[in-house]
């Protein structure tokens, strides 16, 4: 009996060491878009972003995650150090919607069930998916809608650092770049064949960008069985 009870404590013991958690709440901060309108600054936020993000951590050094964000990425060629796009002056604004899915790994262990504080730098990769309206800029500058909008598929490149607040409130800061598939987003590449041949412009060879920086506080829940093995 005596060794019985060692093994189920010991057993016991495994199972709350590997407990797992799930985790809800908002992203809340700033986009800014990089390509061939506007400046060109890696992190400079410039309209709001906002959205939800969701979690399954499944070790305490990675997790699934799933994130909604909304934002208007604008650029503006007058606030550009290049006066070439100075002197074009083309601006737009063009409203996102993206959903991402992908994994998180913690540089540190991050264990949400332990009774230390946690806090822990970590890296956020995966695919995204935004949708975004198309459009055009005709020979004297003005923006043309198209009236129609397309899918831009993207890999984020995210690193973060988060620190738990409280026993079930989780506050990490970010900043996630996310390189696009596309070149459409700023109108350099009409989607249109016909506005295409006559519009393109800019580095047809290099896709489109935009950055989220910002802050998310996630609330933690769920119960505790062991991970599973991936």
């Amino acid at each position: 009996m005596r060794y019985f009870i060692i093994i189920v404590i010991s057993a016991l013991t495994f199972q709350l060491s590997q407990a797992q958690t799930y985790e809800i709440g908002v992203f809340a901060g700033g986009s800014n878009f990089i390509g061939d309108v506007g400046a060109t600054k890696y992190i400079s936020p410039n309209q709001p972003a906002i959205g939800g993000v969701f979690k399954w951590n499944r070790s305490a050094r990675h997790s699934f995650r799933f994130s909604l964000i909304y934002s208007e990425l604008e650029a503006n060629d007058s606030k550009s150090k290049d006066p070439r796009r100075k002197e074009r002056d083309y601006k737009f604004t063009n409203p996102i919607i993206e959903a991402s899915l992908g994994i998180e790994f913690t540089f540190l262990d991050f264990n949400l069930h332990s009774r230390k504080t946690n806090s822990t730098p970590y890296l956020y990769t995966g695919i995204t998916v935004a949708t975004h309206d198309n459009f055009h800029f005709n020979f004297q500058g003005e923006l043309v809608d198209d009236e129609t909008s397309s899918v831009a598929f993207g890999i984020p490149m995210v690193l973060g650092y988060k620190h738990q607040i409280a026993q079930n409130l989780i506050l990490a800061g970010e900043v996630g770049a996310r390189y696009t598939f596309t070149d459409e987003i700023d109108g350099s590449v009409p989607d249109a064949v016909e506005a295409y041949d006559r519009f393109a412009f800019g580095n047809l060879n290099n896709n489109d960008w935009y950055v989220f920086t910002g802050f998310i506080l996630t609330y933690t829940f769920g119960e505790t069985p062991c991970y599973c093995s991936f």
